[in-house]
């Protein structure tokens, strides 16, 4: 059992919270700059000082407002020395947790299906499934029941509304953000590279 400190602590934060104890760490507290709390311990400045990185772990609980802010968070509490390990819901099914990047979150009731790879810091919200042969990118949120059919690439800093659907053999340039219940059949996809898998 890990300790964690969550990133975060507001929305996202409470549901990451939860996700950690889940998952069967246990929560110390959470890191953030802006905003106080019976919870927050501080600052990173002050967390650094006073929960070492050799007996803490941190989850990222930054959202998808500002994706560029979230994966320099990543960075940074990367480069003070603490681990951001993978989180998968127990309730969630993963066929390879080896295909999982560090940092990425996987809800209740998703789905990542055999030879899918997920890259570090992604958010996968319940009901989302990811389907075989599927990459996708680093930083990226798939939101409620949204799909990404067989043999899609997704690019990283990526934003799939719930209920959104990708199609098969297609690929979804970086930074983009596909609305709620839209379907994306835009370019084809090379074949996923084996080396990111």
């Amino acid at each position: 059992m890990a300790e964690m400190l969550v990133y975060g602590s507001l929305e996202f934060g409470r549901v990451v919270k939860d996700l950690v104890g889940q998952c069967g760490h246990r929560f110390a507290g959470y890191i953030d700059d802006y905003n106080g709390g019976d919870e927050v311990l501080g600052g990173l400045a002050h967390v650094v000082e006073h929960f070492p990185p050799d007996r803490y772990q941190v989850a990222i609980a930054v959202g998808y407002r500002d994706l560029s802010a979230r994966w320099n968070v990543y960075q940074t509490v990367r480069s003070k020395g603490y681990g951001v390990p993978a989180l998968v819901h127990p309730r969630a099914y993963v066929r390879d947790a080896g295909s999982v990047g560090d940092g990425a979150l996987i809800m209740a009731g998703s789905v990542v299906d055999v030879h899918a790879v997920i890259a570090s810091l992604v958010v996968i919200w319940p009901g989302a499934v990811v389907n075989h042969d599927s990459v996708v990118h680093e930083n990226t949120f798939l939101s409620p029941n949204s799909t990404v059919c067989g043999c899609a690439i997704v690019g990283r800093a990526t934003f799939v509304g719930a209920g959104a659907t990708i199609v098969d053999h297609v690929e979804v340039p970086p930074g983009s953000f596909i609305k709620a219940n839209a379907v994306f059949g835009g370019r084809t996809a090379a074949s996923p590279d084996p080396a990111d898998r």
